[in-house]
């Protein structure tokens, strides 16, 4: 861990304010917008808009990558951040905003692959573990803290704007004026979905129903508690425990997801989630009550991504699970930028008001469960013992992070089957 943070620790910093930036103006704009009058729809085209900006620069950065290098885009690309987070209040149009969150979406895909690569590098075989799970508290950390940085400031006003602005320009400080080497940078060349739908069924359309509920959550919930009336410390209290939820359930899933078959595990935890959803839906006039549908939420929801990863390693070679991690990144994304369209048209006036949120992510988290059982009659269960390690990873991640955790899957694989031919 000490060798890690030596080597690691300006990046880990650096990603740190990032996402305190990141998660400070998700959750900003979607209590603004209601100060503006902005209509539920408009805000979910401009939530909807980051994802679309996400997607697209996590195919394009690798290649800006190859042409000027890791130190160059990193520095444009959170520069153009900083510069939106200020020009938010003044453009107070959804439009304007729906361009600016796409941008920023764009660049923080470019940044993470870029900080992703370094972390790579900066990690071997012994502590690549270690490394990731650093990354994954470093990045839970950062979005939960923001939520804290809310209640400092007047949404109405500039201030908190200018907060976030100056934490991601602080944020390139420890990075760009570190000693670390600049990688060398490569990704695999994406398997093609058909192949993968092929190989993993339940990880195809797992990760596209996922990718709705995450964006929902990341996009949707600010707005969601806007709308339903709550104050500014109810609002930032609520968004940070979809995340507290999130870090403290991973490992215990991942430890379940190691010792029993995996679409049993998918089923009972989109299962009891949607349960969670289904709490607040009932009971979300008692604010205790939505906190605990939160935390379930969050926190059974967000470890389907390393789980379905994982399940869907089970019926790959190690040569093609690289390859499938782009493609299933891609997947995901499709399903988040659907996601808050259709929580914004589901939270209208007209169809069910505030609770459409934790409707739709009932509704997704339940076909989930549905079609997990319907798999495990599809096919025979592999036996546990054949089956590899989980990697544990948030929805964030970039076709490059999802990679790395592979790799340490992969690495982890190995040593256990060195270590059992010795025993045996």
């Amino acid at each position: 861990m000490f060798q890690v943070l030596s080597s690691a620790w300006a990046l880990l910093l650096g990603m740190g304010l990032l996402m305190v930036g990141n998660g400070l103006q998700g959750t900003l704009l979607g209590v603004r917008g209601e100060i503006e009058g902005f209509s539920t729809l408009q805000m979910s085209f401009v939530m909807s808009a980051y994802f679309v900006g996400f997607l697209g620069g996590s195919r394009m950065t690798p290649e800006l990558i190859r042409r000027v290098g890791h130190v160059r885009v990193f520095a444009a690309l959170a520069s153009f951040i900083s510069a939106v987070m200020i020009l938010y209040p003044a453009f107070t149009h959804p439009i304007a905003w729906s361009l600016g969150r796409a941008l920023i979406g764009f660049c923080f895909s470019g940044v993470y692959v870029t900080a992703e690569s370094w972390l790579n590098n900066a990690a071997d075989n012994e502590n690549r573990g270690k490394a990731l799970s650093l990354y994954m508290i470093v990045q839970m950390f950062g979005i939960v803290s923001a939520q804290g940085l809310l209640l400092i400031g007047d949404p109405a006003g500039y201030e908190i704007f200018v907060l976030a602005s100056v934490l991601i320009s602080v944020s390139f400080a420890p990075i760009l004026l570190s000693i670390s080497p600049t990688p060398a940078f490569d990704t695999a060349k994406p398997m093609s979905l058909s192949q993968l739908m092929k190989a993993s069924p339940l990880g195809c359309v797992g990760m596209f129903l996922l990718g709705g509920v995450f964006s929902a959550q990341f996009g949707m919930s600010a707005v969601y508690g806007a709308k339903a009336g709550l104050t500014l410390f109810e609002i930032s209290t609520f968004v940070a425990t979809f995340y507290i939820g999130a870090l403290l359930l991973q490992y215990p899933i991942g430890w379940m997801s190691d010792r029993m078959d995996r679409r049993i595990l998918v089923l009972f935890v989109a299962a009891f989630a949607a349960g969670g959803s289904a709490l607040a839906v009932v009971f979300g006039g008692q604010f205790w009550m939505l906190l605990m549908a939160a935390f379930l939420v969050g926190g059974l929801a967000n470890p389907l991504y390393s789980l379905l990863i994982a399940h869907t390693n089970d019926y790959l070679d190690h040569d093609d699970m690289a390859a499938a991690s782009g493609g299933l990144v891609f997947i995901n994304g499709l399903g988040a930028i659907a996601g808050p369209l259709i929580t914004g048209w589901l939270m209208g006036d007209a169809v069910f008001g505030p609770p459409g949120f934790f409707i739709f992510m009932a509704v997704l988290l339940v076909m989930l469960a549905v079609y997990a059982g319907y798999r495990i009659t599809q096919r025979p269960a592999i036996p546990v013992e054949d089956t590899g390690s989980i990697a544990p990873m948030w929805p964030t991640g970039t076709p490059v992070m999802v990679e790395l955790a592979q790799e340490h899957a992969i690495e982890t694989e190995l040593e256990e089957q060195d270590a059992a031919q010795e025993l045996g």
